[in-house]
C-alpha cells in the first residue's frame, strides 16, 4: 500500500486512477483512504483514540487530528478532555464541544500499511458495488448485450462491461448452448443486492424479451403508434404476440411482419426459430379468443365472465388445429387473452346441449311434479334449474306459448315448495352429520356445500381451514401418458377453483390463523432459487 507514506502528488494520482478503473467517483475514494489513514493511525494512539485523518482533494496534502470531547469530569482521556484544558487551546470552549488536536505525521510500518490497503479495498469494492446496482436496477425492462464469461453448473455468466449478470438455465431457450466468448442478447429482469455484490437476472425465454425485440424491430412500435398488448411463449417453440395500432391507416399485424416477413424473422432467428403468431387484438373478448386460436376456424363462443372461462366451439375437422400438438395452440391462447379456454366439436355441442336439455326436463318433472311437455317447454325456453324458476318474474313465466297467469303462478309456488323442503333436509342432514353452526357463517358456504364438506369429514372452521385448494376442487395429474382428474369434495358446477380458494382463506381468518391483513399482501415472486445460483 504505497498509498499510506505516498508524498502529496501520489495520494491524488493513486485515487484517480482507482476512481477511473473502478468507475466510481473520485471523491469515494479519497474518503476511503482517509479512513484507512486514520485506522492505521488509530493502530499506533490506540483504538480508542478518535483519530481523524483529512486529504485536500486539490493538494494532496495530508492532515492527522484527534477530536477530543469537552467535558466536566474526564474519564477516558484518550478521547475526553477537561473544560479547564480544552479552554487553554480553545478559550470559547464549552462542555460537550468536539475540540481537534493536531496530530504529527507518522510512520508506517508494513503491518498498518497492509491494514490500511484492506479498508481501502474495502470500501472501493462496497462503491463499485453501489454503483453498478445503481446503474442496473434503472435498466430492468430493458434489452442488454453481454459477452459469455464462463458457464457454471448449467448456468452462463455474461459480462456487461460494467457488471456481471446471469442466465439462469431455466432462463434459456431450450437446446441453447453457449461457449466463452459468444455474444449474447438477453431481456433484464431484476437486480438484487446482495452480501457478495449485486445480482443481475437476465433471461431469454421471458415473454417481454420477444416484446422487446419487436420493438427494435419495428419503429411503429418505438414510435408508440403499434402497441404490443400482450404476449405469450412456450420459449423455442412457438409464442403468440397480440398487436394493436392507434393509427388506423397503419396495419399492425403487418408492422409487425414486415416487408416479405423480414422484421418478424429477425425476431425469430434470434430465439432460434420459434415460431410467432402474430394477432390483431381486440377489446373485445370474444373476438380476440378467436384471433388467438387462429389458424383454427371459429364456429361460435360462449362467455362465462363470473369465471373467466370462454367455450370456444369448432368444427369437427378444425379440433386437432385449434387445441394443436400436445396443447400448445389452445395453452398459448389462454395465457394470451388471460381466459380459461374450452374447447368443443360441434358435434360434441350439439350432444351436450341434448344432454343439458334432457336433464333439466327431468329435474323440472320430478320437482314440480309436472308432465315432459310441460318440462321441456321450461328447459327449451333457457330455464336450468328450479332455483331460477323460483326467482323468474311471473310475467316473464305467463308469457310462455301455452301458460297463463295461473299457471305461472302454481308453478312458481311448486318451486318453492321444492326449494323449502330441499332446504328443511339439508339442514336435517348437517344436524345429522355434526356440522359446526360455526361453518355457515363463512361468506360462500351455502347448505348444499355444507353437506358435501360435512360427509368429507370437515365439520368445523379450524377443519376447513386445514383444507388445502385441491381438497375442495380436486386435482389433475398426468399417469402413463393420460391426464387423471381426481374429484375433490364439491361438484365443479357449485364452486370454481378460485372459489374454494377464498373460502379457505376466509375460514383461515376466522380461526384466527391470518389476519384480513395478510390476505392484501402480494404473493411473494418464486425467485427463491435465483438467489441461490452463483452470479
Amino acid at each position: 500500500m504505497a498509498a499510506v507514506s505516498a508524498n502529496k502528488l501520489e495520494l491524488l494520482q493513486i485515487a484517480d486512477a482507482v476512481a477511473r478503473e473502478k468507475s466510481i467517483d473520485r471523491s469515494i475514494v479519497i474518503a476511503a483512504m482517509e479512513d484507512a489513514i486514520a485506522k492505521a493511525a488509530r493502530a499506533r494512539y490506540g483504538s480508542e483514540t478518535d483519530v481523524h485523518a483529512e486529504i485536500d482533494g486539490k493538494k494532496g496534502e495530508l492532515r492527522l487530528s484527534r477530536h477530543m470531547l469537552v467535558v466536566d469530569q474526564v474519564e477516558n482521556s484518550s478521547n475526553q478532555i477537561s473544560l479547564e484544558d480544552a479552554r487553554r487551546a480553545n478559550p470559547g470552549a464549552q462542555i460537550g464541544d468536539t475540540i481537534a488536536d493536531t496530530l504529527p505525521p507518522l510512520e508506517y510500518g508494513r503491518i498498518a500499511a497492509q491494514s490500511a490497503k484492506q479498508v481501502i479495498v474495502q470500501k472501493v469494492r462496497e462503491a463499485e458495488r453501489d454503483r453498478q446496482y445503481q446503474e442496473f436496477k434503472d435498466r430492468i425492462g430493458d434489452i442488454v448485450n453481454g459477452t459469455v464469461k464462463r458457464v457454471e453448473y448449467g448456468s452462463v455468466i455474461v459480462d456487461l462491461g460494467r457488471g456481471e449478470a446471469i442466465i439462469r438455465r431455466d432462463e434459456m431457450l431450450p437446446r441453447e448452448v453457449f461457449r466463452n466468448g459468444d455474444r449474447v442478447r438477453a431481456y433484464l429482469f431484476d437486480v438484487r443486492r446482495e452480501t457478495r455484490g449485486p445480482q443481475i437476472f437476465l433471461s431469454r425465454t421471458h415473454p417481454q424479451f420477444m416484446a422487446k425485440l419487436f420493438a427494435q424491430e419495428v419503429p411503429e412500435i418505438y414510435d408508440g403508434i403499434v402497441e404490443i398488448k400482450a404476449v405469450a411463449r412456450d420459449p423455442g417453440s412457438r409464442a403468440k404476440i397480440g398487436v394493436t395500432s392507434r393509427d388506423s391507416s397503419v396495419d399492425p399485424v403487418g408492422a409487425c411482419v414486415g416487408m416479405r416477413g423480414s422484421r418478424v424473422q429477425a425476431v425469430v432467428n434470434e430465439l432460434q426459430g420459434e415460431k410467432i403468431d402474430i394477432i390483431p387484438w381486440s377489446p373485445d373478448i370474444a373476438t380476440f379468443v378467436v384471433n388467438a386460436l387462429a389458424p383454427a376456424e371459429v364456429a361460435k363462443v360462449v362467455i362465462d365472465e363470473d369465471r373467466e372461462r370462454i367455450e370456444v366451439v369448432v368444427p369437427d375437422t378444425q379440433l386437432s388445429l385449434a387445441i394443436g400438438r400436445r396443447g400448445q395452440n389452445v395453452r398459448l391462447a389462454s395465457q394470451l387473452t388471460g381466459w380459461d379456454i374450452d374447447i368443443l366439436t360441434e358435434q360434441e355441442e350439439s350432444e351436450r346441449r341434448q344432454a343439458d336439455f334432457e336433464n333439466s326436463t327431468r329435474v323440472f318433472m320430478e320437482a314440480l311434479n309436472v308432465d315432459e311437455v310441460v318440462g321441456q317447454l321450461l328447459a327449451s325456453e333457457g330455464f336450468s334449474s328450479v332455483e331460477e324458476l323460483s326467482l323468474v318474474d311471473l310475467k316473464e313465466l305467463a308469457n310462455i306459448e301455452g301458460f297463463d297467469e295461473e299457471t305461472a303462478q302454481e308453478l312458481q309456488s311448486r318451486a318453492q315448495e321444492y326449494l323449502a323442503q330441499q332446504e328443511a333436509e339439508l339442514s336435517a342432514k348437517l344436524k345429522e352429520l355434526g356440522v359446526d353452526d360455526a361453518l355457515q357463517t363463512i361468506p360462500g358456504t351455502t347448505l348444499k356445500i355444507l353437506v358435501k364438506l360435512g360427509e368429507n369429514g370437515v365439520k368445523t372452521i379450524e377443519d376447513l381451514a386445514d383444507c388445502a385448494t385441491d381438497d375442495l376442487a380436486g386435482w389433475t395429474e398426468r399417469k402413463d401418458g393420460e391426464t387423471i382428474k381426481h374429484p375433490g369434495f364439491i361438484d365443479p358446477s357449485d364452486m370454481s377453483r378460485d372459489e374454494a380458494e377464498t373460502l379457505i382463506m376466509k375460514a383461515r381468518v376466522a380461526a384466527g390463523w391470518i389476519t384480513e391483513a395478510d390476505l392484501a399482501k402480494p404473493e411473494p415472486a418464486p425467485d427463491d432459487e435465483a438467489a441461490q445460483q452463483p452470479a
